[in-house]
């Protein structure tokens, strides 16, 4: 892939439930487009969902004139439930993951101990990339870049100048992913990041995610230059056995994200909710003192 290929447009749309960035990418020559990261909004006090995330992409598209061709995750999120099976019921496209995902989800099925039918093959997946493989949206180039460390099947795709990271990297004032996550781990991701931060200093990294301190707007565009001048866990001169340390102790304290039980079992499903069960309604499982209060 040539970081030479040709500008696509970038369109994010930020959900302050959850800090998540959702994005539509689209060639305008060719009018194709990927979604990257949707959201699909879950109350987890009632058990119910809505589609109003999901809804301002698909919004946009249809005001844009798109089509769409990739519905992308970076991986299987945590802390929120994927809409990539509502949007291409909606509009199409192919839903892709990294290949990693099958270690993803040989863990949670036994975790939840899911259905006999659930095969943790990938197969719930249209694509699942290889790392550096080129794939196009419309006539723009665009690989994928395996990042492990979060998860070990965490994604960045990499179009132009552009590189969406996932949970990789935050905003430079917010750090860095944690890494204590099953298949998790914090040499691992501070490879992954000194990887991106490898690539030209002008290129723009968009984030996943944003926490931001008090009196910062919510952000989710950076670059490589200003990563390594100014990202908190892991600026330039901090070592891998530095971050190491940092990460650890920092994961240590952490909380259990909100929605990590219900939002996983969905998202190993690309997006698609368990299978109804004799009176017609899905059921989300709930594993009772397995997960530690860490």
């Amino acid at each position: 892939m040539s970081p030479d290929s040709p500008a696509i447009t970038i369109a994010a749309f930020h959900d302050e439930r959850t800090g998540t960035v959702s994005y539509v990418l689209a060639d305008p020559a060719t009018r194709q487009a990927a979604i990257v990261d949707p959201v699909l909004d879950f109350d987890l006090k009632s058990g119910r969902t809505a589609t109003t995330q999901a809804d301002r992409l698909l919004a946009h598209v249809a005001e844009a004139g798109l089509t769409v061709q990739w519905i992308l995750e970076t991986h299987a999120h945590a802390d929120h439930l994927s809409a990539a099976r509502h949007l291409q019921a909606h509009v199409g496209g192919r839903i892709a993951i990294g290949e990693h995902i099958r270690e993803v989800q040989a863990v949670f099925r036994k975790l939840y101990n899911l259905e006999r039918d659930f095969l943790p093959d990938g197969r719930q997946f249209d694509h699942l990339f290889r790392d550096g493989e080129i794939f196009h949206i419309g006539g723009i180039a665009a690989q994928a870049m395996l990042v492990p460390g979060h998860t070990p099947a965490c994604m960045a795709y990499r179009i132009g100048d552009a590189v969406f990271v996932g949970d990789t990297m935050f905003m430079p004032d917010v750090g860095t992913a944690r890494a204590d996550f099953p298949g998790g781990d914090a040499a691992t991701l501070y490879r992954s990041i000194r990887g991106l931060l490898a690539l030209p200093p002008a290129t723009r990294l968009f984030v996943c995610h944003d926490y931001p301190p008090d009196g910062r707007a919510p952000a989710w565009e950076t670059t490589v230059a200003d990563q390594r001048a100014r990202n908190i866990h892991v600026h330039d001169g901090v070592s891998e056995a530095e971050f190491v340390a940092l990460r650890t102790a920092r994961d240590a304290r952490l909380e259990v994200p909100t929605l990590i039980l219900p939002s996983i079992q969905i998202n190993i499903r690309a997006g698609q909710l368990p299978p109804a069960e004799d009176n017609g309604v899905s059921y989300l499982k709930i594993p009772l003192n397995t997960l530690s209060r860490q």
